[in-house]
């Protein structure tokens, strides 16, 4: 295989990875937009909460692998985002806070940012 091959599948693989990513952070729009409306369709509050800890869970879990090809200092930021959505999930789930916005705010910001 040449290395212009292998850059071409790296490049794809990459593009692959960010669509995935912007789809899920999609869903989870969605999923706090409906909650925020009062439209009970496709769950509640706590398994939309729920679905936004996984997802980011996910995220962190892959930010702080080693082998994570982002620089240090955007995988730190990212980190620091996703502690705080967590934080702010626990927030709403404990009903110490009842702004849905944010996360959904956070959640557009990260998706718009992997374009």
């Amino acid at each position: 295989m040449t290395w212009e091959v292998y850059d071409a599948v790296a490049e794809d693989s990459g593009r692959e990875a960010r669509a995935r990513e912007r789809h899920v952070l999609n869903v989870a729009i969605e999923r706090l937009e409906r909650v925020q409306q009062g439209v009970p369709q496709g769950g509640d509050l706590l398994e939309s909460l729920l679905y936004v800890r996984r997802l980011w869970g996910i995220f962190l879990e892959d930010l702080v692998h080693p082998e994570n090809g982002l620089p240090e200092k955007l995988r730190a930021d990212i980190i620091s985002i996703g502690l705080w959505v967590l934080r702010e999930a626990d927030r709403l789930q404990e009903e110490k806070s009842n702004d849905v916005q944010q996360l959904i705010e956070i959640n557009r910001l990260m998706r718009d940012a992997l374009s």
